[in-house]
C-alpha cells in the first residue's frame, strides 16, 4: 500500500498518555516505501509504522519535532546515511523484528547526537559478536539499549575495545555492512553467504531472554512515567502470549 498524501492526513492522531507526545498512527497499513511525509506539517512528536512492509528507513522531510519513530515489525534492512540530516531532534527508534544483518548497517544511526533508546531485538544484526559495545561506541549518547540501561562499566569496556590501533583495526574488521539485494531474492551478507528474506507473515517473536529484559526494564524504572514509557514500548514490539506480561 502506498503512503499517499490523503492517508496521512486521515490517519488517527491523538495524545500519547503515556509519553506525552503528539503522535501519528500508521500502524498495520502494509506500507511498503516511505513518502508524502511532509503533509505531516511536522506538527507531531512520535509516528507510529509498527507492522507494515517498510525496507528502507529513508525519504523524510526536514522534521524538526520528531523526537520518537517505531518501526517494529517491518522488514528494514538498510537505514539512509542522512537520515539523522531530515530528523535531528531523534531521541527514541524502537525497530525490534527488522531484517537489520551487520553492525556496519548501524553506523549511520552514529549521526543522530540525541538518540537516547535504541531497542533492535529480534534483528540479526544483535546476534553480532560485540553488538552491544560496538553500538555503544558508536553512539555516546545512548543510555537504553534494547531495554537495558547502558552501564558506566560497559562505556569503559567500549572505550578499551575500540581505542588504539588494534581497536581501529577491529571496528573496521567487525562493522562491515550489507550487500544489497534483489526484492524478492536472498541477501547477500558480508561473508559471502546467503541470508534468506525473512516473509512477513513469519515474524520473529522475541525470545524469553528478550522478554524479560523489557520486563526488568519496567521493573527498575525509578518514575511512573518512565514505567509507563517503557510498557507502552513494549507493546509495539507485538510480544506475543499477553499473559505473560
Amino acid at each position: 500500500m502506498r503512503l499517499t498524501i490523503e492517508l496521512v492526513e486521515g490517519a488517527f492522531q491523538f495524545m500519547n498518555k503515556s509519553t506525552g507526545d503528539r503522535e501519528l498512527d500508521l500502524r498495520d497499513y502494509k506500507i511498503t516505501t516511505l513518502e508524502n511525509l511532509g503533509a505531516t506539517l511536522d506538527q507531531f512528536d512520535a509516528i507510529d509504522f509498527t507492522s507494515n512492509d517498510i525496507r528502507t528507513l529513508e525519504n523524510f522531510p526536514l522534521l524538526n519535532r520528531i523526537k520518537r519513530l517505531y518501526f517494529s515489525n517491518n522488514r528494514i534492512s538498510k537505514i539512509d546515511e542522512r537520515l539523522h540530516e531530515s530528523i535531528p531532534n531523534l531521541e527514541g527508534l524502537i525497530m525490534i523484528n527488522n531484517q537489520l544483518q551487520e553492525l556496519g548497517d548501524l553506523d549511520s544511526l552514529a549521526g543522530f547526537k540525541k538518540l537516547t533508546t535504541l531497542a533492535l531485538m529480534g534483528n540479526p544484526v544483535s546476534t553480532k559478536k560485540h553488538y552491544r559495545l560496538y553500538l555503544i561506541h558508536r553512539i555516546p549518547s545512548i543510555r537504553l539499549l534494547d531495554f537495558k540501561k547502558v552501564k558506566i562499566k560497559e562505556r569503559n569496556e567500549a572505550d578499551k575495545l575500540f581505542s588504539g590501533e588494534k581497536g581501529k583495526r577491529l571496528e573496521n574488521e567487525i562493522g562491515i555492512k550489507s550487500k544489497t539485494f534483489v526484492p524478492g531474492g536472498e541477501l547477500i551478507n558480508g561473508s559471502g553467504g546467503g541470508a534468506g528474506i525473512q516473509p512477513n507473515n513469519q515474524r520473529k517473536q522475541l525470545t524469553t531472554e528478550e522478554i524479560q529484559a523489557i520486563k526488568q526494564a519496567i521493573s527498575k524504572a525509578n518514575t511512573l512515567e518512565e514505567m509507563e514509557r517503557l510498557k507502552l514500548l513494549l507493546k509495539q514490539g507485538y510480544i506475543p502470549n499477553s499473559n505473560n506480561q
